[in-house]
């Protein structure tokens, strides 16, 4: 299993910012105030489903590979500023497609093509949230 570590680091470490964008999107979807509230806090709750998923898929291959999944979440950064919060989104998107990137990168080291495979759609889900909110914050004032 030692060559299966650090991909198993990097997968529970993604797991915790997966279970923060849980919580995150729940948070954001109840605090938002101002006059883009019902569009907000809608595509925050869309998203809860997707990074659900992602969670779940990565605390079962943790423990298939002989680790324990992580049971903390990364904490949540607090606003009910729409912007503010659609910032700490892409933020959070940013660093969600790195660490992908990341554990594809490992995945190919010790040949689990199929993590592989599913670490590429979720940096293809993720890079579509960063993008998508980025356009929301192109024209905010």
């Amino acid at each position: 299993m030692s060559d299966l570590q650090p991909l198993i680091e990097a997968m529970n470490d993604q797991l915790s910012a997966e279970y923060q964008a849980v919580i995150m999107y729940i948070h954001y979807a109840a605090v938002v105030v101002g006059p883009h509230r019902p569009e907000l806090s809608g595509f925050f709750t869309r998203e809860i489903a997707e990074e659900t998923l992602h969670a779940q898929y990565l605390a079962d291959k943790v423990s298939a590979l002989g680790g324990t999944p992580t049971t903390t979440a990364k904490p949540v950064p607090h606003s009910t500023d729409a912007k503010q919060l659609l910032e700490n989104v892409v933020a959070a998107e940013i660093e969600a497609v790195t660490a992908y990137a990341n554990i594809i990168r490992l995945a190919d080291e010790v040949g689990e093509v199929g993590i592989r495979v599913q670490a590429e759609n979720f940096l293809m889900d993720e890079s579509h949230h960063r993008d998508e909110t980025k356009k929301i914050l192109q024209s905010w004032r």
